[in-house]
């Protein structure tokens, strides 16, 4: 690593540091203000509040800093007539802002991550602290379809991976051939097992001899690889996932037929959008200025602020609107991101060319 990216890097993460802890304490205080009232009084709580909500406005928070940061480091260099210095010791462009996109892509990433953890449900965490759930998490009256059959449970415990008064309906030919009941299922080894199950079985050839079978099994599995986090999220019309949830309900749900488009949309909004910001470093990098003696800073700053805030506003009113079914998330989402890279890699390459 040479002197010159060592002295670049150190500039910056300081100045990327000062702005993520600025905007984490921002958003993090307003929320904690505006629901001060229904937080609950201990003291615990209120730590793990916090935090959740520290974690969640983080996925905001540092793709804007990536980007405010590297604001503030160029103004910093231009003021103190750096710019000129850097070229002057035989440095190009991509020496200067090659070492930031690099970090920004790690930091990115890191952050893509962190949302394969169950740090990604800190939202969620977060809502049950204020509606006083956070110690139970219970589901009712939860019926789907898993391959033929159709399930339906009284009670899901999500946390405990448990689920009681269980009714398992086989399906052949639109026709129930098959029901099991039992009072109490538990997920192990990535499928359910039923504890007493009842299985009635119908005959397939229907006539006056026929009658229905009755048998009881001590355990039976079924249901394999549907994961009580997923049926939970599936049921809840407004639920996030974890990253790598979000790609199992995926592959799951589009085997069963459903409809997958608000799982996909969750996994481009954590994949792809935070890349956002990358072209927008090439820009700002590109409408700086050597010196400052012909440079309205206050203009840049205004911007480059403004600017980074209406595409960041675009593309969250693109995943909301998308979130919400109107919209499919390949045309809605990464359609308008490529769209996006293209636009701003014509606008670096012509201001290149004009300086």
């Amino acid at each position: 690593m040479s002197t010159l990216t060592k002295y670049l890097l150190t500039k910056y993460i300081r100045n990327f540091l000062i702005v993520l802890i600025s905007l984490e304490v921002f958003f993090v205080g307003i929320d904690f203000l505006q629901n001060f009232k229904s937080v609950p009084t201990s003291a615990n709580l209120q730590l793990l509040y916090i935090f959740y909500n520290g974690f969640f406005t983080l996925t905001l928070a540092l793709p804007l800093s990536i980007v405010f940061a590297w604001i503030v480091t160029l103004i910093t260099f231009i003021k103190n007539n750096e710019f000129v210095a850097f070229y002057a010791l035989g440095a190009k462009r991509k020496d200067i802002f090659s070492p930031i996109v690099t970090l920004s892509f790690i930091l990115l990433i890191s952050l893509i991550i962190l949302q394969m953890t169950p740090l990604a449900y800190s939202y969620e965490q977060k809502r049950k602290i204020l509606d006083n759930e956070y110690f139970s998490s219970t589901k009712s009256d939860i019926f789907l379809k898993y391959n033929e059959h159709f399930v339906y449970f009284q009670k899901l415990f999500p946390l405990e991976k448990k689920a009681e008064n269980i009714h398992i309906y086989k399906i052949e030919d639109e026709d129930i051939i098959e029901t099991i009941i039992a009072q109490k299922a538990y997920f192990q080894n990535n499928r359910w097992y039923v504890i007493d199950a009842k299985i009635i079985s119908k005959p397939k050839n229907i006539d006056e001899n026929s009658q229905l079978t009755v048998r009881n099994e001590k355990f039976l599995h079924t249901l394999e690889g549907f994961q009580p986090k997923i049926l939970n999220n599936v049921y809840e019309t407004k639920s996030d996932y974890s990253l790598l949830d979000a790609l199992s309900a995926w592959i799951l749900l589009e085997q069963q037929g459903v409809n997958t488009q608000k799982i996909r949309t969750n996994i481009y909004n954590q994949v792809f959008i935070p890349f956002f910001v990358i072209p927008l470093l090439f820009l700002i990098f590109a409408y700086a200025s050597l010196n400052s003696r012909f440079f309205n800073l206050g203009k840049f700053v205004s911007f480059g602020v403004f600017g980074t805030l209406v595409i960041w506003g675009v593309f969250f009113f693109l995943f909301k609107i998308t979130s919400s079914g109107v919209l499919i998330p390949e045309f809605s989402i990464i359609v308008p991101l490529l769209v996006w890279f293209i636009i701003s890699s014509y606008l670096y390459v012509k201001k290149i060319q004009d300086i």
